[in-house]
């Protein structure tokens, strides 16, 4: 056995051991890479400076600007607006409730790009709201799980950013443009899936449709989703960088949340930020160690080994995609978003555009696959923090939701299969041109 075999051996069972045994993440990835590192004689010095050159990245800088962003936005009281919004859109509709909890996800996600704080704080609302109407709690939380995926995809999402750092040059405005259909589409597969359940069970309609209502919910919501597009607009139109319209939106979001809704006082803003620095000592420590671990996948070329296992299987790209989809699923059912992100990407990304994927599309592909990673047990973050809200348990809430797993799954399946669903925004608007000169297959429409 030769060297490289047996770190890589060491590196993989090391690692997944470790995950089944419930350590931390960040403690897996970073013991692991150590270990691999010794059996390769490498100096222990190289891990710190690894773990620094890591983080020093000036697009990295955007991802705590965008935490607080959400964080301060979140607790500001934007919430029940955007509530009242969706609810003058789409509460009309048969299974009205569901149909309003989906569609507040899509507008809160634009703001929060967080799973985790879409199902907290619409669902602390949006829950017990739809179980006084009739609903049952467990499809309740079900809908309001699966709806918060939609902020992942929704720009400014801080996952797109650590993306585009881990792919290596990927655009973070094309990024931003790619994500509103997907997160479009996925929102319509629910509410389709919701819409069939509602009609079956018989659940209530909502107020009837009103213009007028429309207009005054937009007028008192816009401060809040203005954000976004001062974000995506300057972005998009080369005013600022990724990091420095993050800085402009926390600063928005203060003046928004203390002045202007008036949800936050001063002493909330500090308790926020406070938030915002547990979130960030956890991503920061996840993107170092991960530096090390991404180190020594690139040295042992586990990514041309992986590359030749997939394609030893077949050499079809359809089945190469699906295949690529189910690797990331699973390790979702394993692992955290953020990991997977900084792992997988190095390895899958030069498959997937071997196979005629563009670079973007595959951000959209892998954001949406780690989303419903955050809804499956073991480990789905959302999923417990879901049945936490509820005060539900964790299997019913599970078995609720299967029926909103197909309707991702096959969203899923669009995604990866009809690029312009990603690509068309970023081309129109963005000027965005696919490195990709030859999608293999009738399947891989441009």
């Amino acid at each position: 056995m030769t060297v490289q075999t047996l770190a890589i051996i060491v590196l993989l069972v090391s690692f997944f051991v470790m995950i089944f045994l419930r350590f931390p993440i960040a403690y897996a990835v970073g013991l692991s890479s150590v270990l691999c590192m010794l059996v390769q004689g490498q100096a222990l010095t190289d891990v710190c400076r690894l773990m620094v050159k890591g983080i020093s990245s000036f697009s990295l800088m955007a991802v705590p600007f965008f935490i607080t962003m959400g964080v301060l936005m979140g607790t500001g009281g934007i919430s029940d607006k955007l509530i009242a919004l969706a609810d003058a859109c789409v509460g009309w509709m048969t299974g009205g409730m569901a149909m309003v909890n989906i569609v507040a996800s899509y507008f809160f996600g634009g703001i929060s790009g967080s799973a985790s704080a879409d199902t907290a704080s619409i669902g602390s609302i949006m829950i017990p709201m739809m179980v006084d109407q009739g609903y049952d709690d467990d499809f309740s939380t079900a809908v309001t799980i699966t709806s918060s995926c939609e902020g992942l995809l929704v720009p400014p999402s801080h996952n797109m950013v650590i993306y585009a750092m881990s792919a290596g040059g990927v655009s973070v405005g094309s990024l931003f443009l790619a994500g509103y259909v997907p997160g479009a589409l996925l929102a319509i597969s629910l509410m389709i899936g919701s819409y069939i359940i509602s009609k079956k069970r018989h659940y209530p309609k909502g107020d009837k449709f009103s213009v007028k209502r429309l207009l005054k919910q937009l007028g008192t919501s816009f401060w809040a989703l203005a954000a976004v597009v001062i974000v995506v607009v300057g972005v998009v139109a080369g005013w600022f960088t990724a990091t420095e319209s993050a800085a402009i939106a926390v600063f928005y979001s203060l003046i928004v949340s203390v002045y202007i809704y008036k949800g936050l006082t001063w002493k909330g803003v500090w308790k926020s930020l406070e938030q915002c620095i547990d979130t960030l000592s956890i991503v920061l420590i996840l993107i170092s160690t991960s530096s090390i671990f991404g180190y020594c996948l690139t040295t042992l070329h586990v990514p041309d080994l992986a590359a030749n296992a997939i394609t030893s299987v077949t050499d079809n790209p359809y089945i190469i995609a699906l295949l690529i989809d189910l690797i990331i699923l699973v390790l979702g059912c394993i692992m955290d978003m953020a990991p997977i992100i900084l792992i997988a990407t190095p390895i899958l990304l030069p498959i997937a555009t071997s196979i005629g994927i563009d670079p973007i599309q595959f951000g959209i592909i892998m954001v949406l696959n780690c989303g419903i990673g955050l809804l499956t047990p073991p480990v789905g973050a959302v999923l417990f923090i879901g049945s936490a809200v509820a005060k539900r348990p964790m299997e019913k809430v599970v078995r609720a939701t299967l029926p909103f797993y197909l309707c991702m799954f096959i969203a899923l399946l669009l995604l990866t299969y009809v690029p312009d669903i990603s690509l068309a925004i970023p081309k129109l608007l963005g000027g965005y041109v696919s490195p990709i000169a030859n999608p293999l297959g009738p399947v891989f429409i441009h």
